[in-house]
Order: C-alpha cells, then structure tokens, then sequence
C-alpha cells in the first residue's frame, strides 16, 4: 500500500499556485521545480487529488440539499392540496345541505301555498262519487230484431257514446216504445253526458207518475241530475225521498250520499 503524501512542507506554495496568487516567474519556478522534484509532484499530484474530492464532496451535499429541499416544498404542497380539498368537501356538504333545506323549504312553502289557496271542494265536483248508473237492459237478439234503433240507442249509451245514444233514440218511434220509457232514456242518456239540467225535465216528468219501478228510478236520476246542475236543496229533498222509499232499487245509494252531507242539512 502507498504510503500517503504529506503535504505540509508544499501546503502553501500549493495553494498559492492553485488559486494563482504567484508572480509569473514564481509559476515558472514552480512549474520546472515540479518537473524536477519528485516529491514535489507527488505532494502536487495528492493536492490536485484533495481538491477535487472536496469539490465532489461539496456539490454532492449541495445536491442532497437541495433534493431536501424540493421533497419539504412537494410535502408542503401536498398538505396544501388536501388542506384544500378538505376545505372544498366541507364547502361541497354545506352548500348541499343548504341546497336540501332550500329544496324542503320551497316544497313546504309550495305546499301550504296550496292547502291554503286549494278551491274550496263544492258538492257538484263530487256527484258522480255517489252515483250509481243505471247500466240500461241487455241488448238481446230479441231487442235487436225487433227494435233495432233503440237496440242501437242502448248498445251506444253502454259504450259511452252518449250523443250517439241520444241521436239513436230520437229516431226511435213512439209507436213501438212506451212515451215514459223514451222520456227516462233521454234524461238518463243527458244525465250521464253532464247535462244535468236538460235532464231534469224529462225525469221529472216520468217522476211525477204511478209509483212504478221506472219512476222510483227516474226520481233517483232526477236528485242526481240536481245536484249535477249544483241545485242542492232540490238534489237533498229528492234523494231524501229516494232514501225513505224501501221499495227504490237506489235507496241505499241515496242514504250514502244524504248521509255524506255534501249536500248540506
């Protein structure tokens, strides 16, 4: 192994000619000096040597500095970044929960704005909740062979076509169907198209005969028809008869709707 080179009888002349402190003739003494001394050039040799190793030694540590340096700012920005995501999430849930309550607050308000401002519920919307329809007889091969316009008329009414009904049956001949029978189907077919003060006279008149089934049901169809028109006093007085009346086929239809008080006391 070389033995190490000592260096501290040329230290100061090394450096002076390192850092270029000499006289241009003490250079070039010292230059033929290191040609000439072997000891002189192996102690320059080793401060050469020296020299570059620290310099290696410094810039690697400036480095490593450095690299310190920029792995604190990176961490410093990650905080940073989840500082702010964080903050941005309780920004996020705060302003939905403030979108929520706005959304409630507007629903709540929408619906007291509507139970407050709601039509007043008259009995007329209401009439068909208490009707019971008289559906007509069956339409038989019988009927249709021998009195095919009012067979028409029925098939039409059953279907819901209710001017068509009324347009079969006033072609139907009085000759061959009983006038209150006619009279009956025109208010019921009218009754059921919303007509119900058009209806009421043709009722009332089938009403007002023999206390026969057909006229216990036009008197039925006559309260209806009033309280369609919205003529509750006249509705309540005739379906209050209708409901006293134990031989109507509608008197349990009639008690339920007098009962219900829609019409007033």
């Amino acid at each position: 192994m070389t033995p190490p080179v000592d260096l501290r009888p040329y230290l100061d002349e090394l450096e002076r000619f390192a850092d270029g402190e000499m006289s241009a003739a003490e250079q070039e003494a010292f230059e033929v000096r290191l040609e000439n001394e072997p000891a002189l050039a192996d102690a320059h040799a080793a401060f050469e040597q020296l020299t570059a190793d620290l310099r290696w030694a410094a810039g690697h540590n400036t480095l490593r500095q450095r690299l310190q340096a920029l792995n604190e700012r990176m961490d410093q920005r990650t905080e940073a970044l989840q500082r702010i995501q964080r903050r941005t999430r309780r920004q996020q849930k705060r302003l939905a929960l403030l979108l929520g309550s706005g959304l409630l607050l507007l629903m709540l308000v929408g619906l007291g704005a509507w139970w407050f401002t709601r039509p007043a519920v008259h009995p007329s919307d209401h009439w068909d909740t208490y009707y019971q329809a008289d559906p007509g007889p069956p339409v038989t091969a019988a009927m249709r062979h021998g009195n095919p316009l009012l067979s028409e008329a029925l098939s039409q009414y059953q279907a819901g076509h209710y001017q068509a009904a009324l347009h079969s049956l006033g072609r139907v001949s009085p000759a061959k169907v009983a006038p209150d029978t006619l009279s009956y189907y025109r208010g019921l077919f009218l009754l059921r198209q919303g007509e119900g003060n058009a209806a009421q006279s043709y009722l009332r008149r089938v009403s007002e005969g023999s206390n026969s089934e057909l006229s216990r049901r036009a008197r039925y169809h006559l309260g209806m028809a009033y309280w369609q028109a919205q003529e509750n006093a006249q509705a309540l007085a005739t379906l209050r008869g209708v409901a006293a009346d134990s031989l109507n086929p509608y008197r349990a239809s009639a008690r339920r709707a007098v009962a219900a008080g829609v019409l007033g006391q």
